[in-house]
């Protein structure tokens, strides 16, 4: 059992600042978007997730740890609130009612496909511009052994679902992940 790096008030901390991010910009308020702890200034690759009454309303993110996570986290919550195509902008009535989860990941590495581990490792397909990405919870919600898994994850990049069998580079990564139920329960 691999150890959280995030301590319970950190995790608080991020969750609220996803809310707050959301919120004060649909509010026209600025957000204070001071570094809390060295800690949370490192650069990490993040996604938020967005959930409305339990169905999902939005889902960005940032693979490379191109940001220290506490803005990476304000960020994906912000553009999974406005900027996921899939969805219409969140309005503020809605954005009070939202659950979040935030997905930190760890730096990316080379993985062959009999190594991944489904629910401990989420996945990059890479070939020529083409590129996917699946979260580590993804195959578990949807009962995905790890062929499915590598097919959906292909399917994702654009790539035919046998693409990580003919050339498409692999990629994993872990994510700890945690959220407004998780604060609550």
């Amino acid at each position: 059992m691999e150890r959280d790096e995030y301590s319970p008030s950190e995790r608080a901390l991020l969750v609220r600042l996803a809310h707050e991010a959301i919120e004060s910009e649909l509010e026209k308020r600025t957000l204070s978007l001071d570094p809390p702890s060295a800690h949370l200034g490192e650069p990490r690759g993040a996604f938020t997730t967005i959930y409305l009454e339990g169905k999902l309303r939005g889902c960005v993110g940032y693979v490379l740890p191109v940001l220290p996570v506490y803005r990476a986290v304000a960020e994906t919550a912000l553009a999974a609130a406005s900027q996921d195509t899939r969805f219409l902008p969140v309005s503020l009535e809605e954005a009070r009612r939202l659950e979040v989860s935030l997905s930190i990941l760890s730096p990316l590495s080379p993985i062959e496909p009999e190594q991944i581990e489904v629910g401990r490792h989420g996945l990059v397909v890479t070939l020529g511009s083409h590129r996917g990405l699946l979260l580590p919870q993804v195959p578990v919600e949807h009962h995905w052994d790890r062929s499915t898994f590598l097919e959906q994850t292909c399917r994702k990049a654009g790539l035919p679902c046998d693409a990580w069998k003919t050339g498409a580079l692999l990629a994993s990564f872990t994510a700890e992940v945690f959220g407004d139920s998780d604060l609550h329960s």
